[in-house]
């Protein structure tokens, strides 16, 4: 992506597949969500291959043309959030580790949330080594009322020094029941697996006065282009008294600091579907055969019973 400029970008013409949702929550999960995905020219079989998850762990698709999918299995049990990299020739995947299912269920209940960024590492994506802690709580910040979260990890090579950006905290949301990651931050090291260290202060943290981040900031993935850096980043915000989340578009110079640009991606519903209506969420942002392609989880309605979410495509030709 590193040979686009930022009015390339900002100008192209991005639509909703007509398909969309391309993969849609299973039948034992409201939810299927966190798309992250690497392309055909990045992975050593030349496919597709999407990670996501689900309530029971993060799974793996695979694909031919990037739009049809085939699950192939799970891969790490108490996982949310994967960020999937491959370096060297070996895969890296890296994602938020929370505690026993027994654990989670009773966080809606107000049991303390505790979750941190682990890895898996694998050369053929089907064997996978044991999870191991990568980032883990360091700060102040990280922590509310006595839990403390550090979800949505998202890593680069920058400067020949590697960022793992981050959410952490946690805001209850109260319309859907559920928290929300309230700060942005990353951490920095020498190395892809360890040594990792927080700044000691977020980049990004929700702000009243902010139509789009009034209620908290949901997450950052961030790209290097020709002259800057992007960031997409969903954060939640309130308006007309019901809770909502949207993808807006950040640039930077340092990739540290972000000002805002636009809008990118916003609920809507699309013809007569309603699945993206009240919240769009994280994202994955392809650049493969001169077409841009946002993989990205949205839902349909806040309620915690009916809320189900589905991973659809955004995309624009260059």
């Amino acid at each position: 992506m590193n040979n686009l400029t930022f009015e390339q970008f900002n100008n192209a013409d991005f639509k909703l597949f007509e398909s969309n949702p391309i993969i849609k929550n299973p039948l034992n999960s409201f939810v299927i969500a966190d798309p992250s995905v690497l392309t055909p020219d990045i992975s050593h079989d030349g496919k597709w291959h999407l990670f996501c998850h689900t309530f029971f762990g993060v799974y793996r698709y695979e694909s031919i043309d990037g739009i049809n999918f085939k699950n192939t299995g799970k891969i790490v049990n108490r996982a949310m959030r994967p960020n999937i990299n491959y370096i060297d020739g070996k895969y890296y995947l890296f994602f938020e580790r929370t505690r026993p299912v027994i654990f989670n269920l009773l966080s809606l209940i107000g049991a303390k949330w505790k979750s941190e960024i682990y890895c898996v590492e694998s050369e053929n994506l089907t064997e996978w080594s044991k999870p191991y802690l990568v980032v883990g709580k360091t700060r102040d910040y990280e922590e509310y009322n006595n839990g403390f979260a550090i979800s949505n990890p998202f890593l680069m090579n920058i400067d020949g020094k590697y960022r793992m950006y981050y959410s952490c905290g946690q805001t209850f949301i109260k319309d859907c029941g559920f928290c929300e990651p309230t700060h942005i931050s990353f951490a920095e090291s020498e190395s892809i697996t360890n040594g990792f260290i927080s700044r000691e202060k977020p980049i990004i943290s929700p702000d009243k006065n902010v139509e789009y981040l009034n209620l908290c900031s949901g997450c950052l993935k961030v790209y290097k282009l020709k002259d800057c850096y992007i960031g997409l980043q969903n954060g939640l915000f309130e308006k007309d008294g019901k809770s909502h989340s949207a993808i807006m578009l950040l640039k930077s110079q340092d990739g540290v600091n972000f000002e805002f640009v636009k809008p990118f991606l916003v609920p809507q519903k699309c013809g007569n579907k309603d699945w993206m209506a009240q919240y769009v969420y994280a994202c994955c942002l392809t650049y493969y055969e001169d077409k841009l392609r946002l993989y990205f989880n949205a839902r349909n309605v806040s309620n915690n019973l009916t809320g189900r979410e589905c991973i659809g495509i955004y995309e624009a030709n260059i």
